[in-house]
């Protein structure tokens, strides 16, 4: 009996040994698979992946709905040569060349790496969109594998395409240049990016720029593509605002035309025109004959890279005379009946001779104006005190920059107070000895049509985001400078200067014209030249709108004639007469007693049902209050850091 308990126990002992070195062998394996499991999780690719979804820069888009600036992503495009199935490699190739535009020999370079490496940084948006369709079919042929490496399993991988930056595109070359401007590539967050350098790019930047980008993660497929499912995790990227000019460019076109066609004649070194709304201050076209296309810029084109309507001051000339008249009859300086002694167009003061160029025995204030005699203005403005003088001048505009929308702006240079007396003042009155800009000589002559407000000239409408939301830019509100009886009376000597003065080649018939001729001499090393800058500034209205029109032309061939007249006025009057193609004008239209209800001195103009209230205007046009547009939002509301 012991001897069988014995034999049993014996028995029990070697079952449980046997069945615990199973277990200890089972623990040993299990043990192993998962040190080889989490060893290889640490080293081979992970199924769960994160991108960056990059915030875009915003479009620039002209007032008639083209786009002017845009931007277009960029994507590199990368493969594990190792994943590459070596039996269909060719086919990898040749079918990767065809979808891509790459040549052969490029990706075959490529793929002489043992290491993931990338084939292109500067693959377009359809472009990658064809190489997700191909990798999809490579995928389904089996190009792609798995291999071993270092006794673990790799997981195959197909193609992969990330966005690697974007490149700015202006798809109408040089049109709008220098005042659209242009931008430069900049690596930011790891991609390549677009920062304005002038124009409207650079100016228009904090509003252009993206603001933040997103982020998705979430499981991949083998293309690196995220699988859309319950683990998708996605922040929303918020791009740059767009911004939409004032301009139409069906009408800068013809414009920018117009003047190369002009200078092929004239052989000037640069005309500038511009053409804005009187009672607003938005530019309706500024363009200039020096241009570039900002894709393209060569070392010959920096000449043309500012904007000289405000980057570049000169002595006006005669086209100062209308507002050195204005001041006049604001501090009550004129006597319509008066007879001035013009001494037969020559005149000495201190050491310098003065010769009008129509010489006049004698004429009354109005008279001196149409016939733009020098010695008249000089009398004129004799009585005119210094401070008040040159406090007029500031009170339109000069001396101080207009804040348009535009990066860089010239001041201008106003007369010393101390100097402004004698000869200097003299030559003050015709348009020498202080500089002023084209844009600040444009603002000042819309004070003649709107009732004698100075406006803000600009060139943004409005600012919009991908939801739809329109932002409009606060601005500074006019301030009057002249009277509205005062600004009249100018107003009625321009139309006449432009019927029976030096104006008559800027006439247009139909069509409301008044303006004023101006012819310069420039300086060079100090001393003035036989060189000339001519202008015609002026404005056109056919009873319901009223644009104000600026010519310059900066040096032109004396053969073809340097006055005003001759170069500056027929532009102006060609000027005119695209408005009134593009439809901005009508010829002999003149309001209707249902379209204005006259309320003494107020005027209310009525606007119908086209989603905006009523705005008080005052005889000469100008809008108060402002029209309270329910489209647009304040601009506080922009989401801009």
């Amino acid at each position: 009996m012991p001897n069988q308990t014995s034999s049993n126990f014996s028995k029990s002992l070697k079952i449980a040994i046997f069945f615990l070195a199973i277990l200890f062998l089972a623990i040993i394996l299990l043990l192993a698979f998962f040190s080889k499991v989490f060893s290889d999780k640490k080293k081979a690719p992970t199924l769960m992946t994160k991108k960056t979804d990059y915030a875009m820069r915003g479009n620039i888009y002209s007032s008639d709905g083209f786009t002017l600036a845009t931007s277009k992503k960029l994507y590199k495009v990368s493969v594990n040569p190792k994943s590459i199935d070596p039996d269909k490699k060719d086919l990898f190739v040749n079918l990767f060349s065809i979808y891509s535009g790459i040549p052969k020999k490029t990706i075959l370079d490529k793929l002489q790496h043992d290491n993931y490496t990338t084939i292109s940084y500067n693959i377009p948006t359809t472009t990658a969109s064809n190489l997700r369709l191909l990798n999809s079919k490579l995928d389904r042929y089996k190009v792609f594998q798995e291999y071993e490496e270092h006794g673990r399993i790799i997981q195959k991988m197909g193609i992969s395409i990330e966005m690697s930056g974007y490149n700015r595109q202006h798809p109408y070359g040089n049109i709008l240049e220098p005042l659209l401007g242009y931008t430069q590539k900049i690596e930011k967050d790891k991609i390549t990016k677009a920062q304005g350098v002038n124009g409207i790019e650079k100016s228009g930047d904090k509003y252009l720029s993206a603001k933040a980008s997103g982020q998705i993660s979430g499981s991949r497929d083998v293309g690196f593509n995220i699988i859309r499912n319950k683990s998708l995790e996605k922040s929303e990227k918020q791009d740059g605002l767009d911004i939409t000019l004032t301009i139409p460019l069906s009408l800068q076109k013809k414009i920018e035309n117009m003047l190369d066609t002009q200078n092929q004649k004239i052989q000037a070194k640069e005309i500038v025109i511009g053409i804005m709304d009187a009672e607003n201050g938005k530019i309706l076209a500024l363009a200039t004959s020096r241009r570039f296309d900002p894709q393209n810029i060569k070392k010959d084109d920096y000449p043309a890279l500012s904007v000289s309507a405000t980057e570049l001051s000169f002595e006006p000339g005669s086209i100062i005379k209308p507002i050195i008249y204005a001041i006049l009859l604001q501090n009550h300086l004129i006597k319509n009946d008066e007879i001035i002694d013009l001494n037969n167009g020559i005149y000495k003061i201190g050491k310098h001779i003065i010769r009008d160029d129509h010489p006049l025995k004698s004429a009354t204030p109005k008279e001196i104006f149409i016939h733009s005699s020098n010695i008249g203005m000089i009398k004129l403005s004799a009585n005119l005190p210094p401070q008040i003088f040159l406090n007029s001048l500031k009170d339109y505009g000069f001396g101080s920059k207009t804040l348009i929308d535009l990066p860089q702006e010239a001041q201008g240079i106003l007369p010393d107070l101390k100097k402004l007396t004698g000869s200097y003042k003299a030559s003050i009155s015709y348009g020498y000895g202080f500089r002023a800009t084209f844009i600040q000589l444009l603002r000042a002559y819309a004070t003649f049509s709107n009732g004698g407000y100075l406006v803000n000239p600009s060139l943004i409408d409005y600012l919009s985001d991908n939801q739809g939301d329109r932002y409009r830019i606060k601005t500074p509100q006019p301030a009057q400078v002249i009277t509205r009886e005062n600004a009249q009376e100018v107003q009625n000597i321009l139309e006449e200067t432009v019927k029976t003065g030096t104006g008559r080649r800027a006439f247009v018939k139909g069509i409301k014209i008044g303006g004023k001729t101006g012819t310069a001499r420039f300086v060079v090393d100090g001393k003035y030249t036989n060189r000339y800058n001519s202008s015609f500034f002026g404005f056109a209205n056919d009873g319901k709108k009223s644009y104000v029109i600026g010519v310059s032309v900066f040096d032109p061939n004396v053969d073809e004639g340097y006055y005003g007249s001759k170069t500056a006025a027929p532009i102006f009057k060609e000027a005119v007469e695209l408005l009134i193609e593009g439809k901005f004008l009508k010829r002999k239209v003149q309001p209707t007693p249902k379209d204005i209800q006259s309320q003494g001195n107020i005027h209310t103009l009525n606007i119908l049902n086209d989603g905006r209230e009523r705005g008080i205007r005052t005889p000469g046009g100008m809008t108060l209050n402002g029209f309270q547009d329910r489209r647009f939002r304040p601009l506080s509301h922009l989401p801009i850091a």
